[in-house]
């Protein structure tokens, strides 16, 4: 992974609004944004309970970004471009 790379992971509950919102809204961020630069990493919580475990999460959905560090954290369906994106310290 190159220095101006992003690994992200968007925490989810199955196919519910908020989180089929926040899918959809993270993916277009990313390639709008990101193009080529990022990978993005869907985990639903009933499917793979241990990761969200390990993870420690409070809300969902969630985003991480776990490179480059520090890692940050967004709640929420990722309607906000601008919050995402300040959020994620992506240049707009």
């Amino acid at each position: 992974m190159q220095k101006n790379e992003y690994m992200l992971r968007l925490f989810i509950t199955g196919a519910s609004p908020n989180s089929v919102r926040a899918l959809i809204n993270i993916k277009q961020i990313c390639e709008d944004h990101l193009k080529g630069r990022y990978s993005l990493e869907i985990i639903d919580v009933y499917q793979q309970a241990e990761i969200a475990e390990k993870e420690q999460l409070v809300a969902l959905p969630l985003l991480i970004r776990k490179k480059p560090l520090p890692e940050r954290r967004l709640i929420g369906d990722m309607s906000d471009i601008g919050k995402v994106l300040k959020g994620l310290e992506i240049n707009q």
